[in-house]
């Protein structure tokens, strides 16, 4: 086959082709590995050509904020307050764990994209039709998504696995003199004790975070509820 009759096989290059390899490249090697160079490699183009669909990185970057976002359950009054941002947080997380880069770019840049910009208005939409009024829309949104971003923050940066804490409690009890930090160590004992049992069970890490993460869904959700009176 000739190259020109290769050449006219090829995929036309789209802005979205750009964005969905950048998204690949992230997912596979991180964040870091994301240039236009590299892009314009794996599309097999000139980096040259990339520039007539993304400016620059940044636009790669702001696209790649909205590709995520668009993953993302847009909450719907219908279900009601609680029901909607439940959904949304579990939804929230569920994608930030499956583009693990994802949470520190978010929370890094303030592009106002399509699907950014509706996820946030559908989230404060479900608060203010379920009663909250407009500063405690405001805090409850916020509380949530410090959570939601800080929670996956954690999963994704801990160095070590659940069913590894047992080890690494044990490695660090030198430097912990319980006569100094008891409360400290009670907990690190409760910690080595649970995940022993997990273990023994067979519940993996993801089980065990997603369990951490629901009772803290809970408490806050049960705090706004609370706070707000509204049913």
């Amino acid at each position: 086959m000739s190259r020109a009759v290769k050449k006219r096989a090829r995929a036309p290059l789209t802005r979205e082709r750009v964005l969905l390899t950048a998204l690949s490249i992230a997912d596979a090697r991180g964040l870091d590995a994301v240039t236009m160079r590299e892009v314009a490699q794996r599309l097999g183009v000139e980096a040259m050509s990339l520039y007539k669909h993304v400016a620059n990185k940044d636009e790669i970057l702001d696209g790649l904020i909205e590709l995520v976002m668009s993953e993302m359950v847009v909450p719907s009054p219908e279900s009601g307050w609680k029901a909607g941002l439940r959904a949304k947080a579990r939804s929230m997380r569920e994608v930030l764990l499956r583009h693990r880069w994802a949470a520190v770019l978010i929370e890094s840049r303030v592009s106002p994209g399509p699907a950014r910009l509706r996820l946030h208005n559908a989230g404060l939409r479900v608060l203010r039709e379920g009663g909250f009024s407009v500063e405690q829309a405001y805090s409850a949104y916020l509380m949530l998504d410090s959570y939601i971003y800080g929670f996956v923050l954690q999963e994704v940066c801990w160095p070590f696995e659940p069913e590894e804490r047992p080890d690494v409690a044990e490695s660090l009890r030198p430097a912990i003199p319980p006569d100094e930090y008891p409360y400290l160590v009670e907990a690190m004992n409760f910690v080595m004790t649970r995940s022993l049992e997990q273990a023994r069970r067979g519940v993996n890490s993801a089980a065990s975070y997603a369990a951490e993460f629901e009772f803290g869904l809970d408490v806050i959700l049960d705090g706004l509820e609370r706070a707000s009176s509204v049913s």
